[in-house]
């Protein structure tokens, strides 16, 4: 019946002026009036009711109005059961209703005793006051900072203080005033900022040393050897048309822009570099524990326990209909506790199942699909009458098949999340943290394959299922399977990952984010009819809360985290392709977090305060990609870049050990004569292609050569030597870095003491109390009590003399969590 809740996000009044009101509900005021809509509102009534139709119809709507009220006026009779106080007032805008909630002190303190809220407290020393000049100084500067003081923890102050000092591009290079944050939006949305400040705060190392390893690239680029062997003029080797029929024999020195250009991301530091990123996310994870457990104390929630969560009212409802039909078939009612079974979510199950392999399918699809555009457009390109074009095929058409790429992963982003919320629904989880957890599963499976999956093709697939000349693979019996340039795959997996991840974050990440809630804020706007009282506005301003009415309803953190966990994946998983990625995040999270803080503060309404120790699920997910971008990277080095076969040429084939001659050894021979029926020299018939393969000379021509398998070997070498030392060394730095900050720790001890030291004071004040009764007469009284207390003493002088021993050295003021 309720639509939405507004917690106030001001310092709002009652009617009375004297009561401050905490909460505000609003719900729909429709006058009667047709429609499918409507008559399928009565029917569920009816349903509901277990009342025929027929019984409704006369004043369906009026009925089920009616009955709303009912709901509504026994839902707040229950509020005021609880000891809450209701307020309703006329509001100036048409069709929607509120309702002010106002929390006696009483109730809270009940309440904070049920969510065992603790009272904070301190020891107090007494501090002398000074005499003269230095005393009128001391008392100036502390009138001056109460006056700050109270402006700062003023309510009516509050959200402007986050408005200027937190949601404002201008303090970008500031710390986040995470306190502030957690006291008006709850702990759950404070750790998220705090997560996502800690996060870009360690993008910082990340960045410069990713920038060094291109400059790396950049001045070395000269002195490259392989490079310098394929733009050799002298250097005229003929190699194989990349294409059929409309591509011509080309000259190797043709691909000297694409070789130069590899070097910069495929050099000496790229190993370098994947092991540090791969550290660099082990002491990521490290350090968010740290900061997660110093925010729990500081936020008093280390001995915080998530209680269980209420069933849902969808499960509450199923469970019903069960429980309805099973008293049906019996013919009485049944007095066992009904739940939901595996049996009865089978079917959801299963259609779960086909729906994700379903999506799943369709992103392979539309990754083939560009895999055919790439290849229908270079032979058309081929066949353009224009020099320019055809001297830029390879460009022309791995850009445009990124930007393809990235316009479908933006839509099927959209698609996925709505599918995933509506197999999450099918499922009907019992509670909201369950319901949360699926849908978070299943979002993340399918953003990371629409994601990731043509970032993985290019990576692990592309030019390997090719074959060779006068043996090529073709798919549909006319498209031959495309090629890498000889430069390799790694810069057009550079050019894809570049562009992708640069789109969403551009567009996905903060167009959207800033241009659809205003667009759904005017829709509303629009639809209820506000345009015809701008006239009484201007009069007289809407209350705060009525404004808010227009404002976009929080939907949970789960965009915002899955957004960050697609681009920690982006930093991580590839990175020994791209060593700018980790700066382009820095750039766009130093964006991002001002932007989230705006729209929590001005673009959304405010969300219900909740309490949380940790950033729950997307830990694990954060680990988890954490651990497969060891993997992913070293297969990247591997078998995407040719650091291998250069390492392999040098130490193994190389007659000098140094790196010329390696672009001839890893070119095969090929006799066009063997495909084409020519009538020319031998000499004018050889034609080379990239691949290890023996010469058609050879009494096994055109076989997979012994280098080849020599290369093949040692690459599967070194993904198990550099996933293992790489996994070993995070160990070691998990293993270093301990949880628990010391110093929180040895706080954590002293609290302990002084809890000790509060409850022996306790008990001699309970002694002296029995002793002043002894003196009455109450001897018998004493005896009993004295000896349970004097061994409850005694235990506790045991623990009292150990906590002091362990803090001797220490006399600092803290703070009592009693």
């Amino acid at each position: 019946n309720y639509l939405l809740h507004l917690p106030v996000p001001m310092f709002i009044l009652s009617a009375d002026g004297q009561r401050r009101v905490d909460y505000v509900l609003t719900y729909p005021v429709k006058k009667p009036g047709g429609g499918r809509s409507s008559r399928q509102s009565v029917q569920l009534l009816a349903e509901n009711a277990s009342l025929p139709m027929a019984d409704l119809e006369g004043g369906a709507l009026n009925g089920h109005e009616d009955h709303k009220a009912f709901r509504r006026e026994e839902f707040e009779g229950k509020l005021r059961d609880m000891g809450l106080e209701l307020e309703k007032e006329e509001t100036k805008i048409p069709g929607v209703g509120f309702v002010k909630i106002h929390a006696p002190w009483n109730v809270l303190c009940r309440e904070a005793e049920f969510m065992k809220l603790k009272m904070p407290t301190k020891k107090v020393y007494e501090v002398k006051q000074s005499s003269g000049i230095v005393e009128k100084i001391s008392s100036l500067v502390s009138k001056v900072k109460t006056v700050q003081i109270m402006q700062l923890i003023s309510v009516d102050c509050l959200l402007q203080l986050l408005y200027e000092e937190w949601a404002n591009y201008s303090v970008f290079y500031k710390y986040q005033p995470i306190g502030l944050v957690r006291k008006y939006f709850g702990e759950k949305i404070g750790l998220y900022f705090a997560w996502l400040g800690l996060y870009t705060q360690m993008l910082i190392p990340a960045s410069v040393v990713g920038v060094i390893v291109f400059l790396y690239g950049c001045a070395t680029v000269d002195d490259n050897i392989p490079s310098m062997e394929i733009c050799h003029p002298k250097n005229n080797i003929t190699m194989c048309p990349l294409c059929d029929r409309v591509c011509s024999y080309w000259k190797l020195s043709t691909a000297c822009g694409t070789a130069r250009a590899s070097h910069l991301f495929d050099n000496p530091t790229t190993v370098f570099f994947s092991i540090f990123m791969a550290l660099w996310a082990a002491m990521f994870m490290e350090h968010w524990k740290r900061r997660q457990m110093r925010l729990n104390y500081e936020w008093d929630l280390t001995g915080f326990e998530e209680e269980e969560d209420h069933p849902r009212a969808e499960y509450e409802f199923k469970v019903m209909q069960k429980s309805l039909r099973k008293d049906k078939k019996s013919h009485h009612k049944v007095s066992t506790m009904e739940k939901l079974t595996c049996r009865d979510r089978l079917p959801a199950y299963m259609a779960n199942i086909v729906m994700m392999l379903l999506m799943i399918g369709v992103t392979f699809a539309i990754v083939f699909g560009v895999i055919l555009y790439r290849i229908s457009t270079k032979a058309a390109l081929h066949m353009s009458s224009s020099s320019i074009t055809r001297n830029h095929v390879q460009l022309t058409v791995k850009t445009t098949a990124a930007i393809i790429n990235l316009v479908v992963i933006l839509i099927l982003d959209e698609v996925y999340g709505a599918v995933a919320r509506w197999l999450t629904v099918l499922e009907i989880p019992k509670t909201d943290k369950s319901f949360e957890e699926r849908l978070i599963f299943k979002t993340f499976i399918l953003k990371f394959f629409n994601a990731f999956t043509p970032i993985i093709y290019i990576a692990f697939f592309r030019g390997r299922l090719v074959g060779r000349p006068g043996s090529y693979l073709y798919v549909f019996e006319s498209y031959r399977m495309e090629e890498c340039a000889h430069g390799g795959c790694l810069m057009e997996l550079c050019i894809q990952l570049s562009i992708t991840m640069l789109g969403k974050q551009l567009i996905q990440n903060n167009l959207f984010e800033i241009g659809i809630p205003k667009l759904k804020k005017l829709i509303r706007f629009i639809r209820s009819k506000q345009g015809a009282f701008q006239e009484e506005e201007r009069q007289k301003k809407l209350q705060r809360y009525e404004t808010d009415h227009f404002l976009e309803p929080f939907a949970g953190l789960t965009p915002e985290y899955m957004e960050m966990i697609i681009q920690f994946g982006f930093v991580t998983l590839f990175v020994a392709s791209f060593p700018l990625a980790p700066l382009f995040a820095l750039l766009n999270n130093i964006i991002e977090i001002r932007l989230d803080a705006k729209k929590f503060v001005t673009e959304l309404r405010r969300p219900v305060a909740a309490r949380a120790k940790d950033i729950g699920i997307w830990y694990n997910i954060l680990k988890g990609v954490a651990k497969v971008a060891v993997i992913i990277n070293a297969f990247v080095i591997s078998f995407t870049s040719d650091f291998i076969p250069r390492m392999v040429y040098q130490y193994t084939y190389s007659p000098d050990g140094s790196m010329h001659g390696f672009v001839n050894h890893t070119l095969s021979y090929f006799n066009v004569s063997h495909f084409q029926e020519v009538t020319v020299s031998l000499f004018f018939c050889l034609y080379r292609y990239k691949d290890y393969r023996e010469p058609p000379w050879s009494a096994t021509p055109y076989e997979i050569s012994k280098e080849f398998w020599t290369v093949l070997a040692v690459r599967l070498a070194f993904v198990i030597v550099f996933q293992n030392i790489v996994m070993l060394m995070s160990d070691i730095v998990d293993w270093l870095i301990p949880d628990i900050p010391k110093d929180i720790s040895l706080q954590i001890h002293k609290e302990k003491i002084l809890l000790v030291d509060h409850f022996m004071k306790e008990e001699q004040r309970k002694i002296h109390i029995l002793e002043s009764r002894v003196s009455t007469g109450s001897k018998e009284v004493f005896s009993r009590s004295n000896n349970n207390i004097t061994t409850m003493t005694h235990s506790c002088s045991q623990l009292h003399t150990k906590c002091t021993k362990a803090s001797n050295a220490s006399n600092d003021v803290f703070i009592v969590q009693s």
